[in-house]
């Protein structure tokens, strides 16, 4: 196949006046044919094959099984594979948190448009992982008064998207009101500090979630969400998330 290449080649120039105007004076263009195909070169090829062999077993190499097909579209205030993400990072990470700190994790918040596939039913792989988180983003920890806990839940309300969590509990009234706001099983208090495990896309302002900056104190644990997923794939060796009570809305 011939592909055509448009070369533009100008020369430009400039004349200023004593107001530093500037005047295009000429441009020069021409087009030219590129028909020929670079070949193949077997040398290379030769080298890069075994390493693309084996980088295709491990993304083919089966971590785990889903019962069902989970979507980030299958709920308006939780989904089961946002809550499945969460409750891995919150698994998972909490351990690592706590050998370096002393401290637990309180609760997770991802984000609603960082989950880039469906789970779908069947055989879980490693490139399912990549297929669902395939940026680079890591865990992150922010330490977060209860004052900006409470500007977070109200983020969560008025964007109105199922963003994941795990730790927190919010229950809204049939007037959009919040009804019920509680972290590990109770309610916030302002000024007890918690421990939030994020992102480092969302800390920098991602989703406008500008809150998560209110943070005197930031701990990286050098752990991508993918390979959270990863991990987590391979503890369990079947996987059917649900839509819980996490974050629901009452009927009137």
């Amino acid at each position: 196949m011939k592909y055509k290449l448009v070369l533009i080649i100008g020369f430009i120039s400039l004349i200023f006046s004593c107001e530093n105007s500037k005047q295009l004076v000429n441009i020069n263009a021409e087009n030219r044919i590129i028909a020929e195909e670079l070949p193949s070169n077997k040398d290379i090829e030769a080298v890069i094959d075994p390493y693309k062999i084996n980088l295709d077993k491990s993304m083919t190499k089966i971590l785990s099984y889903s019962t069902d097909t989970y979507s980030k579209n299958d709920g308006n205030y939780n989904t089961a594979i946002g809550n499945l993400m969460a409750d891995a990072i919150m698994e998972l990470s909490n351990p690592i948190f706590k050998s370096r700190t002393g401290k637990n994790l309180d609760m997770v918040l991802l984000n609603h448009g960082g989950i880039r596939s469906v789970l779908s039913k069947g055989n879980i792989t490693t490139r399912t992982a990549y297929s669902l988180m395939p940026f680079e983003n890591s865990v992150i920890v922010v330490a977060l008064k209860g004052t900006v806990i409470m500007e977070m839940t109200s983020y969560l309300k008025e964007f109105g998207k199922p963003h994941p969590i795990s730790g927190l509990e919010l229950v809204l009234n049939s007037d959009n009101t919040y009804n019920t706001i509680l972290i590990g099983g109770e309610p916030v208090e302002m000024e007890k500090t918690y421990h939030v495990a994020t992102n480092d896309y969302l800390y920098k302002g991602g989703d406008q979630m500008y809150f998560l900056k209110k943070s005197d104190t930031l701990y990286d644990l050098n752990y991508k969400i993918r390979t959270v997923l990863i991990d987590y794939f391979k503890t369990y060796d079947t996987l059917s998330p649900t839509k819980d009570q996490r974050f629901i809305k009452l009927k009137n």
